[in-house]
């Protein structure tokens, strides 16, 4: 086991690599710009690709052949359509590979209740886009004061609601606003009786009962900031995303899983509880990581400085009323098909039209690029193991 005084160096090495500035007793970013935001990261996707290696590798070109390049892509014929993500189907390997690979915020080990969708383009044969749903956290204080939840009811609501953890569009589409797409598609029927038909009969983990299996709303965070997707986010005049504000910026991301391990056995050589498992979930990580980050001088130790944007997406138009007022749902009712036609019209086709930037992109050279990177995850998290 690593003594406090090598734990210590070890972190303050990582912290750096991360673009982080450390002080006597913390740290925090160099500066607010995305690409530095997008370094602090840059560790944690890396250890989250080694660990799916054979998954990423071995499915290079099953994933080939569900991809299009930009030059052959028929904006006026895309045919979107959600697609649930079962257990050992081409979809959850389609689901996994991309959720890997495409975004720069690392993929995180979902909790509770999930929920997996790929937006797939009936006409062309590829993913559009992915929608990973799980359990929130149940207390959000951004969440809880613009729905007016209190402490003792907030499981009723909360298991009546799903976060998006994973949310956005693929290449090419991404360059079509597919984003749009996507997050509107997670607002429609579908999702939610989706919801309802798996979860009618489950019961609440912590409490044991029954709870309405009414999706009521799903969150989600944009990554960098306020996202420029959600915001006026309207269809046929009514807002399918409301921005809440901003995260207080803790988490765990910039802590590697290697590096969360030392930080266990140190604060088990101090006697202290650091019992795992079931059921604890990522808050409990969370304070382990505090724990032992303040018993070595940091007192920021799950401050990453990087304050997220706070969505919601209501799908009973009258969201505050049935939390505050007891009301019954007035459900927003928006299809699949109605979905689809409204971002071909609004935004695919005229942006197809002013910018060109899809027609660039290439299956070969994206599967080519991708596979570079991986080496060099490789050679990155080499040598930090080796601190």
């Amino acid at each position: 086991m690593l003594s406090a005084n090598k734990l210590k160096k070890n972190i303050l090495q990582i912290l750096k690599l991360q673009g982080y500035k450390v002080k006597s007793n913390g740290f925090f970013l160099k500066n607010e710009e995305r690409d530095t935001k997008r370094q602090a990261h840059y560790i944690a996707k890396a250890e989250r690709m080694l660990d799916n290696e054979s998954l990423i590798i071995d499915n290079s070109e099953i994933i080939k052949q569900f991809m299009v390049d930009g030059k052959d892509l028929n904006v006026a014929k895309i045919d979107p359509i959600l697609v649930e993500v079962q257990p050992g189907t081409k979809w959850e390997t389609l689901f996994r590979w991309w959720n890997l690979v495409w975004w720069s915020l690392p993929y995180e080990k979902s909790y509770g209740r999930q929920m997996r969708f790929v937006l797939w383009d009936r006409y062309h044969k590829a993913p559009m886009g992915l929608i990973g749903l799980q359990s929130p956290i149940l207390s959000w204080g951004v969440r809880d004061q613009y729905l007016g939840i209190g402490a003792t009811d907030r499981d009723f609501w909360i298991n009546q609601s799903l976060n998006a953890q994973r949310l956005g569009a693929l290449p090419p589409y991404n360059n079509l606003l597919g984003g749009k797409l996507v997050a509107a598609m997670m607002s429609t029927d579908y999702v939610r009786r989706k919801f309802k038909e798996k979860y009618a009969k489950i019961k609440t983990l912590m409490k044991d009962r029954s709870i309405p299996a009414d999706l009521l709303f799903i969150t989600t965070t944009g990554a960098y900031g306020k996202s420029c997707v959600y915001s006026r986010f309207k269809m046929n005049g009514v807002d399918i995303a409301k921005f809440l504000g901003y995260t207080k910026g803790t988490g765990s991301f910039h802590i590697p899983n290697f590096l969360y391990e030392d930080l266990v056995l140190y604060l088990e050589k101090k006697n202290l509880d650091v019992q795992r498992g079931y059921g604890n979930g990522p808050s409990r990580k969370i304070r382990l990581i505090y724990q032992a980050m303040n018993l070595l001088g940091f007192k920021n130790g799950i401050s990453h400085s990087i304050k997220r944007s706070v969505y919601l997406f209501p799908f009973a138009k009258n969201i505050n009323e049935v939390i505050n007022k007891g009301e019954k749902p007035k459900w927003a009712k928006r299809s699949q098909v109605e979905v689809a036609n409204f971002w071909k019209q609004r935004w695919a086709i005229p942006r197809a039209e002013s910018d060109k930037r899809y027609l660039e992109f290439s299956k070969e050279k994206f599967l080519l690029e991708t596979l570079e990177e991986f080496k060099k995850y490789k050679r990155v998290y080499k040598k930090l193991k080796s601190l």
